[in-house]
């Protein structure tokens, strides 16, 4: 296959700090960016991005594997030669990271899912578009840039050709069918801090917005003047009901109802590069590669669907092992640069990172995304030269040490 690539303005200029806006000068690390969006955004909004479900057994887990695996530095091995340039499906791209689908992204962030697509793509990377998103997959294909569409996919056929053909409509070459939610898990700080979809104006809520002035002009008045009302616009082939709304339910398309033989249909009319995210299990991985597929996501959804379950990492190695010939990428979980080298280490071709980037973009735009990228880099950059690899793959080399609790 022809290698294409995309745009890369950044990919070996080192940090340099004083090119970096002043009022981010102070985020130094992917972290730093939750406590001012804390603070930006409404308790619903920032609850829903920040939570799990239920206890967050799975949510704190994801971050504990993380550190039960402790490296082995080699030493004196010339790595002034450093190199983050990564392939994935025949393209290059400059990180070895993209941005992960983010539901309600323009509710935490004016105009989010393009802003989280054109930072992405400016540091020569790509953000994947999700299907909760409220911006029409088309204006994220067309102002964005992005090719890779996260769907929930509807129980029936027809819903779904007709989905994908507008998909392809829109110019997405990758389809990411998210395979973890047949029903949605059970979100109790949403409840409790008054999210729901569609919205549902309420006491709880009114004064959500009145305590935060600055989310409601910036973010969500300013939506509103410059598009309308939001609505959910890609479910489905056709726009989903509008954001605020006192008696609409949002459809859940009888995810509950979809098996195997649907991804074997998607395969069989969709013609572009196919996904399945939210394998934990290798007979599952196994049963993706068997139905055409080209390539896995190892996901546990960042800890949103099902409590207590393993997190990706523990599971990543034996996956990787009987998906020989199979893309396989990973998320769940990753902060750091030494969590994305990790990841690599264990077996995953490419790794996402979500919630950081979309705290980024709330409270910073299009700037925070590119400044919590370069940060993100600057740290695989270092960490290799650390470990004495040049380049993300060359982890592969190294051996993990398991290490106590």
């Amino acid at each position: 296959m022809a290698k294409t690539a995309v745009p890369n303005p950044v990919s070996m200029m080192r940090h340099n700090a004083s090119a970096v806006p002043r009022r981010l000068r102070g985020m130094l690390s992917l972290d730093d960016f939750e406590g001012p969006a804390r603070r930006h955004l409404p308790l619903s909004v920032f609850g829903y991005v920040s939570g799990g479900v239920e206890d967050d057994v799975t949510l704190s887990e994801n971050r504990a594997a993380f550190r039960r695996i402790g490296l082995r530095p080699r030493v004196l091995r010339d790595v002034s030669r450093r190199d983050l340039t990564t392939q994935l499906f025949g393209q290059e791209y400059a990180l070895p990271f993209g941005i992960a689908p983010m539901g309600f992204s323009a509710l935490a962030a004016f105009d989010g899912d393009v802003v989280l697509a054109k930072g992405a793509r400016a540091t020569g990377t790509f953000a994947i578009c999700s299907a909760a998103s409220l911006t029409p997959l088309e204006r994220v294909a067309a102002d964005g840039g992005s090719r890779w569409f996260q769907s929930y996919i509807p129980g029936d056929r027809d819903r779904i050709a007709a989905l994908l053909e507008r998909v392809r409509r829109a110019g997405f070459d990758t389809l990411v069918v998210t395979a973890d939610v047949p029903v949605a898990g059970n979100r109790e700080n949403n409840a409790r801090n008054g999210f729901d979809a569609p919205l549902k104006m309420t006491p709880q809520l009114a004064w959500q917005g009145l305590t935060h002035p600055r989310w409601v002009l910036g973010t969500l008045a300013r939506e509103i003047a410059a598009r309308g009302m939001p609505h959910f616009e890609n479910m489905e082939s056709v726009q989903g009901p509008p954001l605020f709304s006192r008696d609409l339910v949002r459809s859940k398309i009888a995810r509950d109802e979809l098996g195997w033989d649907h991804i074997r249909f998607i395969r069989d009319i969709w013609p572009g590069k196919l996904v399945v995210k939210g394998i934990l299990d290798v007979a599952d991985a196994r049963l993706a590669a068997d139905a055409g597929c080209d390539g896995v996501i190892v996901s546990n959804h960042g800890g949103r669907q099902l409590d207590g379950v393993v997190s990706p990492l523990a599971v990543l190695p034996e996956i990787r092992a009987a998906l020989p010939e199979t893309v396989v990428m990973f998320d769940s979980g990753v902060r750091r640069g030494t969590d994305v080298l990790k990841a690599i280490m264990l077996g995953a071709d490419f790794v996402f990172v979500g919630r950081p980037f979309l705290y980024a973009a709330a409270v910073h735009g299009a700037p925070g995304v590119v400044h919590a990228a370069n940060l993100l880099r600057d740290e695989i950059d270092r960490d290799m030269a650390l470990l004495g690899i040049t380049t993300p793959l060359a982890a592969r080399d190294h051996s993990p040490v398991p290490l106590p609790g």
